[in-house]
């Protein structure tokens, strides 16, 4: 067996050894092993995930051989969470698997503290109502959970949670920390011992610019009663003060200053998510407190006491043109300075620890570390009910997606993807499930969305024919191609869940279908239109595909992908998008158009 770092050699670069030593610890439970769940499993079995348990009381039938990957012709008429299970660790020996050969439904029913054991849930192809209930179950466990369900050519990942707090969030654009208006005695006397007008040009042009900044915004708030540049002429001025300093035309180090002056007129303290953060009730800790609010506790403290309004310095300089001895010392202050801010912060919180009746030395340095780096980048997210989603939406944005143009059919799928299990419990079937009863179904879909319409107190709204016709057609078919994608975002929050990180989107992802997907941070929705140069089989005619986009097969549930070609590769393309907000359980949703 390979040694750690070398089998997870690709994603340790990418998270490193804490966060691979956090996947390792979690235990994840699987609900229904078909096509969306043991693709979700997959992906977190090969990145090497602590321990998997998966629940299906089903067989494996003849139509499993043809969308799940994890069984094969020998498995016909075995359990299917056993030969799921066999095949996961096939591909990580290290993963501890086991099984449980029971309903999701009457495990949810009969015993429910059966859940409080994982770190995690993933719950696939369930139904609204057992929704609902594995969500409370959930919630009084602590347990997040993630609904992931794929449906025809649509789908949908949900995140339920009471609170996730994350400290790596990484944003995309973030200023530095400099503290170039609010200097510390080290730094001042940095930069005090500088000459701008120094008479080496050398010299000169290797001075660094946050040095040039913090000499030129002392000087224009002595001459300015203290403050610094707020208007935008001040601001101009005080650029043309920068150019008025260069020696010559080509002084990077001076360009540099000019291009990163914003950074003296920002504002001082901490940004009014933080703050909003530190204001939490949850900020008063006690010993049922998670590591997280005892390290917001501490760092509360911190900032109205020894930062003097500020978070700990995250202690990073970027590139700047200087001499290399001036970088490094420069380097080392802004390091200095954010030890010693981290070693108070480590004092409040064993003192905080202390004091709530916890071992002091409970959470380890290096989180503590990781706190104080990213201490302006946190961020907690909460998340509705489920059964508050469904039974309490906010209506008047529901109302405004159902007529726009460029949000109905996304919100058309929304409803529908629920009607189809209101459906399901009315007609002892789903939808089109039955070729004999196709034409019956369709009607009977309309009118079931349209119930469920008012319902949610959208009285006169009404859905596309269109849309309506093709969750019919769809016949609650599970596709492997829509499958892996919904596994693969599943997936993916999970791994974002374990690390307290906020990770971006993947942009570009190999599956053979072209997409139109609609995200929110707690739900995501696939609408999957097959593009593809290979041939599909359809009722036993081959077609070809590419010629056709929407209704390329009469009936999805007969669609089979040939793969005796592995040639064929079809790429997911996806590209601009859009913001929707307030249809469910988060606040937010992107809608990205093929």
């Amino acid at each position: 067996m390979a040694e750690p770092k070398v089998k997870y050699d690709r994603q340790l670069r990418i998270w490193g050894e804490q966060g691979q030593a956090a996947l390792e610890k979690s235990s994840i439970c699987l609900l229904n092993c078909g096509p969306t769940g043991s693709e979700t499993l997959k992906n977190l079995v090969l990145g090497g995930i602590g321990s998997i348990t998966v629940v299906d009381g089903s067989k494996v039938e003849t139509g499993d051989l043809g969308n799940n990957f994890l069984v094969d012709e020998a498995s016909l008429g075995k359990s299917k969470a056993k030969c799921v299970c066999s095949f996961l660790q096939e591909l990580n020996d290290a993963v501890k698997a086991k099984f449980v050969e029971e309903s999701p439904e009457t495990l949810i029913e009969t015993n429910p503290s059966f859940f409080s054991q994982f770190t995690l849930v993933v719950a696939t192809q369930l139904v609204e109502n057992s929704m609902i209930k594995l969500d409370q179950i959930c919630r009084q466990a602590n347990v997040m959970l993630i609904f992931a369900r794929s449906y025809g050519l649509t789908g949908f990942v949900r995140i339920s949670v009471k609170e996730h707090a994350v400290i790596e969030s990484k944003p995309e654009h973030f200023l530095d920390d400099l503290r170039l208006n609010n200097t510390w005695p080290e730094l001042k006397r940095f930069a005090d011992d500088i000459d701008l007008n120094v008479q080496d040009p050398v010299a000169h042009r290797h001075i660094p610019y946050v040095v040039i900044l913090v000499k030129m915004a002392d000087e224009w708030a002595k001459s300015h009663g203290g403050r610094l540049p707020s208007t935008r002429v001040e601001k101009n001025e005080f650029k043309e003060l920068l150019k008025v300093g260069m020696v010559a035309q080509d002084e990077d180090n001076y360009k540099e200053a000019m291009d990163s002056s914003f950074k003296v007129f920002a504002p001082r303290g901490i940004s009014s998510e933080l703050q909003q953060i530190l204001n939490d009730s949850s900020a008063e800790v006690d010993s049922n407190s998670s590591d997280f609010w005892v390290l917001v506790a501490a760092l509360k403290e911190f900032i109205s006491n020894e930062g003097g309004g500020e978070a700990p310095l995250e202690g990073s300089i970027p590139d700047m043109t200087s001499s290399t001895e001036q970088y490094v010392n420069l380097q080392n202050i802004y390091h200095a300075k954010a030890e010693a801010d981290f070693l108070v912060i480590e004092r409040l919180v064993r003192s905080t620890l202390k004091k709530i009746g916890r071992d002091s030395n409970s959470i380890p340095k290096s989180t503590i570390k990781s706190f104080c780096k990213n201490a302006r980048k946190l961020k907690v997210c909460r998340y509705r009910l489920i059964e508050d989603e469904f039974n309490a939406p906010n209506i008047p944005e529901l109302q405004k997606f159902l007529t726009d143009e460029d949000y109905s059919i996304a919100v058309g799928i929304y409803i529908l993807l629920r009607a189809v299990d209101r459906f399901a419990a009315n007609y002892n079937s789903f939808p089109g499930q039955f070729d004999s009863a196709m034409d019956e179904d369709i009607p009977r879909l309309k009118s079931t969305a349209i119930g469920l319409l008012n319902d949610l107190g959208c009285n006169g709204a009404t859905l596309a024919e269109d849309l309506i016709n093709e969750m019919c057609r769809f016949g609650a078919a599970e596709l492997h191609a829509v499958a892996a994608l919904v596994g693969g975002i599943a997936s993916q929050e999970v791994i974002k869940y374990r690390y307290w990180i906020n990770e971006v989107w993947s942009r570009s992802i190999v599956l053979g279908i072209r997409i139109l997907l609609t995200i929110r941070l707690g739900m995501v929705y696939v609408k999957v239109n097959m593009h593809a140069t290979e041939k599909i089989r359809d009722n036993g005619q081959c077609i070809e595909a590419g010629t056709h986009n929407k209704a390329i097969c009469t009936d999805v549930r007969n669609i089979h992908i040939q793969r005796h070609r592995p040639q064929v590769t079809v790429v997911v393309t996806v590209t601009a998008y859009t913001m929707i907000q307030g249809i469910g359980g988060a606040d937010s949703c992107l809608l990205w158009h093929p």
